[in-house]
């Protein structure tokens, strides 16, 4: 069977120019990095980071049923949401496995954007249309027409204030404006981001995008800017015990088993998987996300298997491993038994057909610096 050919985002060649060293992800060509994993993860910890996104996917769900609809979808309660608002959430599968994970963005009650992962994108429009036969909506796919840019980090607002007259300190954690003049395009921008930092995901035209992003790249950095890849990105959420679809979320694991139980709304009348996650919950979980932080030295992997310490039982697989930049220490997250979840429990990684020592932690690594207030 053939593989369908890479797409290119927007911005490819400007990755090109400036250094990017470009992998595959998800069909996509996007850079890995340009100077370094560690550079531009400190970069943007400390200052800023600017990454192109434009593989996300973004699907608008217009009409009269609009709400209802996506509230029957996802988990989270959208019926509280404001206009200009945002709400993470899970579509989940009857069995209450996860078909995603989004970000749903509520222009009004008869207007949203979801925003959704590059690999599960067509997946999610196939759900999304087999479940929307009883509700007067319009589905589109409008991931080709928009490039989208994340910058991230403590001086991001610093950085994008000098482009624009709109008043950046308005716009607060999770909203968004979609009227917000960037050198005299208009953009929407919401404060939100995947890196555990304060920072802004830009929508824009495709044409706009590369100007864009080098407009941003001059101006920040003289204040430490870098652009940044897939591999910082992914240590930046991991360390924010932000989830990675594939990871700590599939199919066949479920908003609760990932600790994602704040997402799950069992108060509203119904949503997709609702029964089968409402007997979960009644019945009891028999594994669960933890953090863990290794004694010996080595980097635990995704996929590697997680044993008791007497090394008899296999008791789960690691989700995401890292030497983390910011705690100077080998962690991991993991899917484990509930009876070996405790702090502090002994276990054993099995890495390389070797057993090494580990030891369960509170699984949020770094403390979050959005701008709540």
């Amino acid at each position: 069977m053939n593989k369908c050919p890479q797409k290119r985002t927007h911005l490819y060649e400007t990755h090109i120019s400036l250094g990017g060293k470009m992998v595959e992800f998800a069909n996509w060509q996007l850079p890995l990095f340009y100077e370094g994993f560690i550079q531009e993860h400190e970069a943007t910890r400390n200052a800023a980071g600017l990454f192109d996104i434009s593989h996300m996917g973004e699907i608008s769900i217009f009409g009269k049923d609009a709400e209802n609809f996506v509230n029957y979808i996802v988990t989270n309660d959208i019926s509280t949401l404001l206009p200009h608002q945002i709400a993470y959430s899970l579509i989940c599968y009857p069995h209450g496995g996860i078909v995603d994970d989004v970000l749903i963005y509520k222009f009004n009650s008869e207007d949203f954007m979801l925003v959704v992962n590059a690999s599960n994108l067509k997946k999610d429009l196939d759900w999304l249309f087999s479940n929307s036969k009883n509700f007067d909506i319009k589905i589109d796919n409008l991931s080709d027409e928009i490039s989208q840019i994340a910058l991230q980090g403590p001086k991001s607002e610093e950085i994008l204030q000098k482009l624009t007259s709109f008043d950046l300190t308005s716009l607060k954690f999770f909203f968004f404006s979609d009227s917000v003049m960037l050198q005299c395009h208009k953009c929407l921008v919401s404060r939100s981001g995947y890196t555990g930092e304060d920072g802004f995901e830009i929508y824009t035209n495709n044409q706009f995008a590369s100007k864009l992003f080098l407009k941003i790249f001059e101006i920040g950095a003289p204040l430490g800017l870098k652009p940044a890849g897939l591999g910082c990105r992914d240590i930046l959420r991991f360390e924010a015990t932000l989830p990675l679809y594939g990871n700590e979320i599939s199919e066949s694991i479920s908003p609760l088993e990932a600790g994602l139980h704040a997402f799950v709304k069992f108060s509203k009348e119904n949503f997709i998987g609702k029964a089968s996650l409402l007997h979960q919950k009644t019945a009891g979980l028999s594994r669960i996300l933890v953090g863990f932080e290794m004694l010996d030295r080595s980097i635990p992997r995704h996929g590697y298997d997680v044993f008791s310490e007497n090394e008899k039982e296999k008791i789960g697989f690691v989700t995401t491993g890292y030497m983390s930049p910011t705690l100077k220490k080998y962690i991991g997250l993991a899917l484990v038994k509930i009876p070996y979840s405790p702090l502090e429990t002994s276990v054993k990684i099995l890495i390389r057909n070797k057993f090494y020592s580990a030891r369960i932690i509170k699984k949020n690594f770094y403390d979050k610096n959005y701008m709540k207030s």
